[in-house]
């Protein structure tokens, strides 16, 4: 029986537009990878971005990278808060997986710092 599950990550980058397409799109494909996921069982991705990165949009990124090109995707800037990590893109993603899936989270690209609870194998419980 499948379950709605949500899945998290983040990764920095550099305000580029090659670099926000790259990371965008290597932490999305990770995502999938690591939880044997195919786009067909997403239901949307919510992804943030923190202040001063400008230079594309994470999911015009995803999308000009051959990735969920049917796929509700939005994106909004974090609330700026003192002592926040800079240049990070966190996604959100909303799937169906076997119920009792070991959910992997993914942070990247020193991203690692934000959870590094989340980091491991750890399993997240389906949404109820």
């Amino acid at each position: 029986m499948k379950k709605l599950y949500a899945l998290r990550g983040a990764v920095c980058c550099d305000n580029t537009e090659d670099d926000i397409r790259i990371q965008t799109a290597a932490l999305y494909r990770g995502l999938l990878e690591s939880n044997s996921l195919a786009e067909d069982a997403i239901v949307s991705a919510l992804f943030s971005v923190t202040p001063g990165l400008d230079a594309k949009n994470p999911c015009a990124a995803l999308r000009a990278a051959g990735y969920a090109q049917t796929l509700p995707l939005f994106a909004v800037q974090e609330v700026f808060t003192h002592g926040m990590m800079n240049n990070v893109i966190r996604v959100l993603i909303h799937c169906y997986l076997e119920e009792g899936a070991a959910v992997k989270h993914l942070y990247t690209n020193g991203a690692e710092a934000l959870r590094p609870d989340r980091t491991g194998q750890g399993q997240t419980p389906p949404i109820q």
